[in-house]
């Protein structure tokens, strides 16, 4: 779930010229897996292939190839999480702040991978693909994914990039449920795992947002089943009002308050009128962040990707959640945030019990924060400051 900063836009007058601590300009790559008969087998049982992924790496992989680390995306993310993809491009990859030379995840330390995920929008397979068998878009008749599918692929990923264990797996929000799955389905690929602002099965109120959104694209009469890729307009409206809604969830009561207040967009006066949609900043705010998200997102995916957050249940998966955590021997560091009222701090806290009562090493931190879900894509001095130490304690010990 990841949230636009809107100080990084650029106009396309003001060409991009990458600084020292920038990734620079960099492409994304693909790669064609699972082909039959060899495809990949979905947890709902059907056989699905091929799967052509979407991913960027920057850095380079050492000798030994040990000093790799992969990026899970939130819901709205992608491959793009760092530096520039051209120099009219306007804004860097969703979490540039974090990567590149000297940063968090220092790329002249480290190899940084990361893939649009399985089902999504931005080169990776998805409902906007192309079927072969029917050569049209797949639509609704793309396969239900889980976030297990979605780790499969991504394992399957990095063993193609010749990278047999991975120095650490870094993920928020749903990209910290596929963390989480990817340490119990494939315990040996990782050395470390950075868990932020997560959760082992998402709650009752995680799924009633996601249902609201959903009836939202289904609901617009352009949605038309799912078929839409060869009309003249898809469902935006329900897509917008989707995002508008899952927004609201990514920030908080104080950060809403202190950005917006109650004060109004185009006067210093009530306009009494109905029909006003934008009479407030926080209205107005809403409907950018709506029409912003629907320029670039599919609405199949949004629904592929919520109902695979909605069935991730870990615990359920293998029995109990100690059971799951227990199977790695990797390090752990989970960190949540204190305003956060979509991923709280308790159910980061119950990952912290089970991993305790599991016997392994982790390192828990809840972090003050007025940001709400969106801190850790925002606040990136504290995050750094934990992951800096954290990433190179790892490296040394897997060294060793």
């Amino acid at each position: 779930m990841q949230d636009a900063v809107e100080s990084d836009l650029r106009t396309p007058d003001q060409p991009v010229i990458p600084g020292p601590d920038s990734v620079g300009f960099v492409e994304t790559k693909y790669v064609t897996l699972f082909n039959p008969p060899h495809g990949l087998k979905l947890e709902s049982g059907q056989q699905f292939g091929p799967i052509t992924i979407a991913y960027e790496t920057y850095g380079q992989l050492s000798p030994q190839k040990d000093n790799a680390i992969f990026v899970c995306h939130a819901l709205s993310g992608d491959a793009h999480v760092a530096g520039w993809h051209g120099p009219t491009e306007r804004k860097p990859g969703w979490w540039d702040d974090f990567i590149g030379p000297g940063k968090g995840l220092d790329t002249n330390k480290y190899f940084v991978i990361c893939a649009n995920a399985l089902s999504g929008c931005k080169g990776t397979t998805g409902p906007s693909s192309i079927d072969p068998e029917s050569g049209k878009p797949y639509g609704l008749k793309f396969p239900f994914i889980t976030v297990g599918d979605i780790v499969e692929v991504h394992a399957a990923l990095v063993k193609h990039l010749g990278v047999e264990k991975l120095l650490a797996i870094i993920g928020g929000s749903l990209g910290g449920m596929q963390l989480l799955e990817w340490t119990a389905r494939f315990p040996d690929q990782m050395h470390a795992a950075v868990c932020l602002a997560s959760a082992a099965k998402l709650s009752a109120q995680g799924i009633a947002f996601n249902a609201v959104g959903r009836r939202a694209i289904q609901a617009d009469p352009k949605f038309n089943g799912g078929d839409f890729y060869d009309q003249p307009e898809g469902p935006r409206y329900g897509l917008a009002l989707a995002r508008m809604v899952a927004h609201i969830t990514y920030l908080s009561e104080v950060s809403i308050e202190n950005k917006f207040g109650r004060r109004l967009q185009h006067s210093d006066k009530l306009a009494y009128d109905l029909g006003h949609e934008t009479e407030f900043q926080i209205e107005s705010y809403l409907h950018y962040q709506g029409k912003r998200f629907v320029e670039r997102f599919d609405a199949n995916s949004y629904l592929c990707l919520t109902h695979a957050m909605d069935y991730f249940d870990l615990a359920s998966s293998y029995g109990s959640l100690a059971t799951a955590l227990g199977r790695t021997n990797a390090r752990f560091l989970l960190a949540s945030y204190t305003s956060d009222w979509l991923f709280t701090t308790a159910q980061s806290r119950e990952i912290v019990e089970a991993l305790i009562a599991a016997r392994r090493h982790v390192s828990f931190v809840e972090l003050a924060s007025t940001y709400g879900h969106d801190a850790f894509l925002l606040e990136i001095e504290q995050l750094e400051e934990l992951v800096r130490p954290f990433l190179e304690q790892t490296f040394l010990a897997a060294r060793q």
